[in-house]
């Protein structure tokens, strides 16, 4: 639609073209329940309802109301290419009971609108295709070795080799994951993940600004990715097993169990520091896997929290990184159309969402976080450097415990 077409006739011609998963997209992403939007249009919750499952479909005049009364453009209504919120899976939250429906509902909405955005971004540059591995780990099975397995094979198949992971936010994009920060809105749900079927979605916590429990996150909903594309989220079992999936993916236990200290005496704490360093994991984890490991009995292990816990460390473990990971393909993807010629505002038109919804999904760092004193520097590997212009080839792509971290 032309950007010069007036509000009334762009509502007239999105009424008729309205699709109903967008109006609930919307909703949900402004965290409303349907009596809510119902009282902000005047109109009743029963309406609403019709509205979203299709059975009715609103007049030009109450898309135009839709529209102001959920901040977005009336465009955002109009049916789109591909519906991500009918191509989306169940989403894997950390815990059903310490978030609200709403809450959740209004997180999910956030990661499908950041699909849609890379989907849209997608008919101008070439991302890298997802191929992450899948290996079924069954709730039904939680003391087999699924989850170490599977992550055994992510590490093969992904080329990791020996030694530590390395950036996994740019190791997970350079295999198809779009990994974003959720907006500030939506920071009382922890990181999240889901399969779009378009392509796999990490969505990171935007308050979480410590370096080694964020990279312990983005494996953990790596874990969910491979193992349970069909279990049910948020339960114990399943969570349990993305941690250990975390855990010897970021520390296989052939290549650590040894440099591990076996008792807490005499220096280590000092080798805990060096291998935390190292393997970019928290003290915290390293003492889980000393312990699940053998390594550790567990009266040194509960002696060693309870002197984190007399330390303060227990959310505030010293460390000497202190930039987080950050995304950079869809920050690239941006900076590479902009020397194109293509600036923010017309990808904020052609996406058809709200130019800050566009900003946050497309940031390098969570919004309202300065830019960290210390950045690591995309290397030429870099999910960024993948990022490859179509323009230029006059082409156009169709679119029980807590396990410490």
């Amino acid at each position: 639609m032309s950007s010069r077409t007036s509000s009334p006739d762009r509502a007239a011609e999105v009424a008729a073209l309205f699709d109903s998963a967008r109006l609930k997209l919307a909703r949900h992403l402004a965290g409303l329940r349907k009596s809510d939007l119902a009282a902000l249009v005047d109109k009743s919750p029963t309406a609403v309802a019709a509205w979203e499952s299709g059975a009715k479909r609103p007049t030009a005049a109450t898309v135009a109301q839709l529209a102001l009364s959920l901040s977005v453009d009336p465009g955002f209504f109009a049916i789109r290419a591909e519906d991500v919120a009918a191509l989306s899976t169940a989403p894997h939250f950390r815990s059903l009971r310490s978030t609200s429906q709403r809450a959740r509902d209004q997180a999910y909405a956030y990661g499908q609108l950041a699909v849609d955005i890379a989907t849209s971004l997608e008919r101008h540059v070439e991302f890298p295709d997802p191929a992450v591995p899948i290996s079924p780990v069954l709730a039904e099975d939680p003391d087999g070795d699924g989850p170490e397995r599977a992550a055994q094979l992510v590490r093969q198949e992904w080329g990791i080799g020996h030694g530590p992971a390395g950036h996994l936010v740019r190791l997970l994009e350079n295999h198809g994951v779009l990994v974003v920060f959720s907006p500030p809105q939506t920071a009382s749900v922890d990181a999240y993940s889901f399969d779009s079927k378009l392509r796999p979605v990490v969505v990171l916590n935007p308050i979480k600004r410590d370096y080694y429990r964020q990279r312990f996150d983005v494996a953990h909903e790596l874990g969910h990715l491979v193992m349970h594309s069909d279990a049910e989220p948020g339960g114990r079992i399943v969570e349990a097993q993305a941690h250990r999936f975390a855990a010897e993916l970021m520390m296989p236990a052939d290549q650590i169990r040894d440099l591990l200290p076996a008792t807490m005496g005499g220096n280590a704490w000092r080798t805990l520091a060096r291998l935390k360093e190292q393997w970019g994991v928290s003290i915290q984890a390293l003492l889980y896997r000393a312990r699940w490991l053998g390594r550790l009995s567990d009266t040194s292990y509960r002696n060693a929290m309870t002197t984190i816990s007399a330390r303060g460390w227990r959310r505030n473990e010293p460390g000497l990184v202190n930039a987080i990971e950050q995304p950079s393909l869809l920050p690239k993807a941006v900076e590479l159309l902009t020397q194109e010629g293509i600036d923010e505002a017309q990808l904020v038109t052609q996406c058809r969402v709200p130019a800050e919804l566009f900003r946050t999904v497309t940031a390098r760092t969570p919004e309202s976080d300065p830019p960290p004193s210390v950045a690591s520097p995309l290397s030429p590997q870099s999910a960024g450097g993948r990022v490859v212009s179509l323009l230029e080839r006059g082409q156009r792509s169709q679119p029980s415990e807590t396990v410490p971290r």
